[in-house]
């Protein structure tokens, strides 16, 4: 397992981060998974004894419940491991139990801390946008958590660009401790963080996450064009996150090709193809079983050719959309070669 820096902070997280999304099943979450505490005690235990260091959660999975089970599955081992949670989402009809205020953000850590277990939290992220608090509140709040030793590091998810910058920005003016990671969802099926928030993470060191690299099961290898998916696949009940399927099909087609050159899966070359990619520091997986987590495991070991990744490139590239042409074509006397 290689192990890779979060961030701009001196943390080492492993490149696979086992994500515990199907755990517990309460509410609309049974479409994504309903791993009871014997499973998910086994998934934990082999993810750490095959080398992952990194777990993350959140407090909205299954309402609380994938927080207690992980909790309960790291037992006396939560030393050894780095948690992240998240914190934004609503998790009941109160008015103020949503969003990313200072009384929402203050509440939600001590709810988190109980269910884990733990009395702190490694990386605590918001999970997306609040158009109704100021950016100012929120990341006051969370490096008031820093500060307070609940929290060791903030990151973030689910942000555009322009919302990413302006938060790094008032961090910056204000001496607050800022977003080290953004995560998000990304894909050799859905490229469009590259446009933006790929070019701002390399450039401000910001650590990129990976969630739903198999983009919900469709990269898996188990689904094919113009069939319906396996029983109990979660993109046949949970059609998410949206792809443009015939365009998904096309890339999977090229990587059964390769999958099978190297006696590997499609969801290896998937995750794999990840790996490759520099502004990647942790990719996501999930699982419903150990064969399905051993087979994830195995995707750091395939090491794609630089024709293999050309030939991904070619099939999955974005089409070129403005600035971006604009951009490349005002810089080509001014970059070296490589970078052009």
């Amino acid at each position: 397992m290689k192990y890779n820096q979060l961030g701009r902070t001196g943390l080492m997280v492993s490149e696979l981060c086992f994500g515990t999304m199907t755990f517990g099943g309460k509410g609309w979450w049974t479409a994504i998974g309903q791993q009871p505490q014997s499973v998910a005690n086994d998934l934990v235990n082999r993810a750490i004894d095959a080398g992952i260091n990194f777990f993350d959660t959140a407090n909205v999975y299954s309402f609380g419940e994938a927080e207690k089970l992980l909790g309960k599955a790291l037992g006396i081992r939560r030393k050894d491991v780095v948690i992240a949670s998240k914190v934004r989402a609503r998790m009941s009809d109160a008015p103020n139990d949503v969003g990313l205020s200072r009384v929402n953000i203050m509440q939600s850590i001590e709810d988190s801390l109980q269910r884990l277990g733990t009395d702190y939290i490694d990386l605590y992220q918001i999970h997306g946008f609040d158009p109704f608090t100021p950016l100012e509140e929120t990341l006051r709040a969370m490096d008031d958590l820093v500060h307070s030793g609940k929290v060791r590091y903030v990151g973030c998810s689910n942000l555009a660009a322009w919302q990413l910058m302006k938060a790094l920005g008032i961090s910056d003016k204000n001496n607050l401790h800022r977003f080290e990671t953004l995560q998000a969802y990304y894909t050799i099926a859905g490229r469009d963080l590259e446009r933006e928030l790929v070019p701002l993470m390399l450039d401000q060191k910001v650590g990129l996450l990976v969630w739903s690299p198999l983009a919900g099961g469709l990269l898996s290898g188990k689904f094919y064009r113009d069939a319906e998916g396996p029983d109990g696949a979660r993109r046949a009940a949970f059609d998410f996150p949206p792809v443009n399927k015939e365009r998904a099909f096309n890339i999977v087609d090229v990587m059964r090709v390769i999958a099978a050159n190297h006696d590997a899966s499609v969801a290896q070359v998937a995750l794999s193809w990840l790996l490759h990619q520099p502004v990647v520091t942790s990719i996501i997986i999930g699982a419903k079983n150990h064969e399905q987590l051993a087979d994830n495991l195995n995707a750091p070991k395939l090491k794609l050719s630089e024709d293999e990744l050309a030939e991904l490139d070619k099939v999955s590239a974005l089409p070129e959309e403005y600035p971006g042409w604009m951009l490349k074509r005002q810089s080509a006397d001014r970059l070296p070669k490589e970078n052009k």
